[in-house]
């Protein structure tokens, strides 16, 4: 297998469908989870929509991803990819079809909560991926994976308006959505026949415990749990953004409540996490199966900086355009939509990029060129070309998505048997990352809220330099309890 090209369109090789197979599931879960989106203009009719209430609806869809891909990923490893991916496939179809049947403002809220479990779906194809590609070609794989993936999200916004002209009457964005779900639950099922969680004759190595993330040493132990109180920060950011000073969705009871419930949550996480460790710790961990959490720590900066700033700038770009150039709605929205385009090849090239390169040197490199980017877009004023402007944008664009594949081409060569719930953590960072950037530009001004992300991927970019890079192997026990090498560099 190590021994071929990567070449995407031989597709009589079993690793390249299988690649396939699995970023067409991803992408369809970004279809389904971003459905509401281009379709909030007849949602707005429907339900005479305040603008506090859209708002409301938009940080509900991401509010459970949070906590999701950290579910997702310790499943993944238990359960395997396969099984996970097409189950959660088929699940999605149900709050989806809830959705289009909601008939108030109340359906719409829980159901946009539950659908935020969707959007973890990326994290099953990380693993999945990994079990499949060898290290020198793990990051274009998993770039192509992620970008096409993530491109789910544009494609909706192209195609569900005029599948809801087509539908035609009051109803027709009703069967849109609808439509999303039921194509996520079919290709389930395809995908449930056709997916295979490894090769043949490899092993699926699985962790000893899957609630919780295992680490090597005391030290990482504390590492691990100060790293896992941003999620829960982010979540209670999300309560207060919700609550009565604010969206005010709900009242004040409502809001201690939910409160106290993320806070108890954090502590049954965290204390999951000291026992399962601290029994994994005391049996003593060989030598041959240590892995650093620092590296997972300083992945999950660099996530935070690159996915994070992309969801929180997708959401704000189309009226940064249109209130700077005094454009309409609609050419405001079509010139921000350059952003989310470039996911198609800068996100395959982060990963080629590491591949060819190196990890460390790559992420770094992609790091600086966010930053300037950033910077640069911290400037744009109403005096500048609309041209430069979407130059400008396009270009901060491919540094972001880059940066993100450079990220995961990183995440599979640390610990074989932990690489979804290392994923799911990654992954939950980058939705934090969104929530804390959104936050921001609740009190500052887009050029200052540029500004904040580029002193945000300096950081980051410090983090980056004590980044260990891969090499060598990393050692996994089969279930015939021999150990095995697996090559990373």
């Amino acid at each position: 297998m190590s021994d071929q090209k990567l070449n995407l369109l031989n597709l009589s090789a079993p690793r390249i469908r299988l690649l396939h197979l699995s970023w067409l599931a991803f992408f369809i879960t970004f279809v389904v989870w971003f459905s509401h989106a281009p379709l909030m203009g007849h949602l707005r009719d429907a339900f005479d929509l305040t603008p506090e209430q859209i708002k409301a609806l938009l940080i509900l869809n991401v509010a459970l991803t949070i906590p999701a891909r950290v579910v997702i990923g310790s499943l993944v490893d238990r359960f395997g990819p396969r099984l996970v991916f097409g189950s959660l496939l088929m699940m999605a179809a149900l709050p989806c079809w809830a959705f289009a049947l909601s008939t108030s403002y109340e359906q719409l809220a829980v159901t946009r909560l539950l659908m935020g479990f969707v959007g973890a779906g990326f994290v099953v194809g990380i693993r999945l991926i990994s079990e499949w590609f060898p290290a020198r070609e793990v990051g274009l794989a998993e770039g192509v994976y992620g970008g096409w993936g993530n491109f789910g999200s544009a494609a909706a916004a192209i195609t569900l308006p005029s599948l809801a002209l087509l539908y035609g009457g009051d109803d027709g964005w009703r069967w849109a959505i609808a439509t999303t779900g039921a194509v996520a639950f079919l290709y389930g099922i395809f995908f449930l026949w056709r997916a295979r969680n490894t090769p043949q004759g490899a092993s699926y190595f699985k962790p000893k415990k899957a609630s919780a993330l295992e680490v090597s040493t005391k030290k990482d132990l504390f590492f691990y749990l100060a790293m896992s109180l941003p999620l829960y920060i982010a979540l209670l950011v999300i309560v207060w953004r919700l609550g009565p000073t604010n969206l005010n969705l709900f009242g004040q009871a409502t809001q201690i409540f939910l409160a106290a419930l993320i806070i108890s949550l954090a502590g049954i996480q965290l204390s999951q996490a000291w026992r399962v460790n601290r029994e994994h710790l005391k049996e003593g961990v060989p030598e041959h199966d240590r892995y650093s959490f620092k590296q997972v720590a300083i992945l999950d900066l660099a996530y935070m900086v690159t996915f994070g700033s992309e969801l929180a700038v997708v959401s704000m770009l189309p009226l940064f355009f249109t209130d700077t150039f005094a454009l309409t709605a609609v050419t405001g929205g079509l010139l921000a939509s350059g952003y989310a385009f470039m996911n198609l090849v800068a996100r395959p090239g982060g990963g080629w990029v590491s591949d060819k390169f190196g990890r460390k040197k790559s992420l770094a490199i992609l790091l600086c060129g966010l930053m300037v980017g950033y910077g640069l877009m911290s400037q744009i004023g109403s005096s500048w070309p609309i041209a430069l402007a979407v130059v400008a944008t396009m270009c901060c664009s491919f540094f972001v998505q880059a940066g993100e594949g450079a990220v995961f081409a990183t995440v599979p060569l640390i610990k074989r048997r932990l690489t979804g719930q290392i994923a799911g953590m990654v992954g939950a960072y980058g939705n934090a990352g969104a929530v804390i950037f959104l936050t921001v530009l609740t009190f500052v001004e887009p050029s200052t809220f540029f500004l904040v992300i580029a002193a945000s991927a300096a950081v980051a970019l410090a983090a980056v330099q004590f980044l260990d890079e891969p090499k060598g192997h990393i050692a996994e026990i089969d279930d015939q309890g021999e150990v095995q090498l697996i090559e990373v560099g």
